[in-house]
């Protein structure tokens, strides 16, 4: 029996999308993407300006930005790809929100995202709170391009 799976992806600027896109047609998954209730303009995701959006969210651990709408029929999908920019070496707490809007109990959940320098840091340990029960896996860095049969050969060692 094969697992069914999913590519749940956060996207501020296009550059996770594509990377979403990829492993979702590479491996055969459900492509769903994560859109903020509000839409996240450039001025929200300057990281240099402190008093911008996307600062005064990632310096509250504790702050969930709502998401539109809502993935159906999560409980049919076996291996769930979280998708997203690293902020401030850790995935977005969009995806905090996401993870906490669903029963991920039995589930895997493989985050994977994508950065302009930094690597993966505490993200792990930020997610795993939001989705007990979840088999959390460590991840990948999905920067440059992979090929789809490298995406293939990531997911079966999974």
């Amino acid at each position: 029996m094969s697992k069914k799976m999913l590519v749940a992806y956060f996207s501020a600027s296009g550059v996770t999308a594509k990377a979403a896109k990829k492993l979702s047609e590479a491996v055969g998954a459900d492509l769903y993407e994560i859109k903020p209730e509000i839409p996240y303009s450039s001025a929200d995701l300057d990281w240099t300006n402190k008093k911008s959006r996307s600062s005064v969210e990632m310096n509250d651990p504790a702050f969930r930005p709502a998401i539109s709408g809502k993935m159906e029929g999560m409980e049919q999908y076996d291996v769930v790809f979280v998708g997203f920019p690293i902020w401030w070496y850790v995935a977005p707490t969009i995806i905090n929100t996401f993870l906490e809007s669903y029963d991920f109990s039995g589930k895997t959940v493989v985050p994977f995202a994508t950065s302009g320098g930094s690597g993966m840091g505490k993200t792990n340990e930020r997610l795993a709170p939001s989705c007990p029960g979840a088999t959390l896996l460590k991840g990948k860095m999905m920067n440059g391009s992979q090929s789809g049969e490298e995406l293939k050969a990531w997911v079966k060692g999974l």
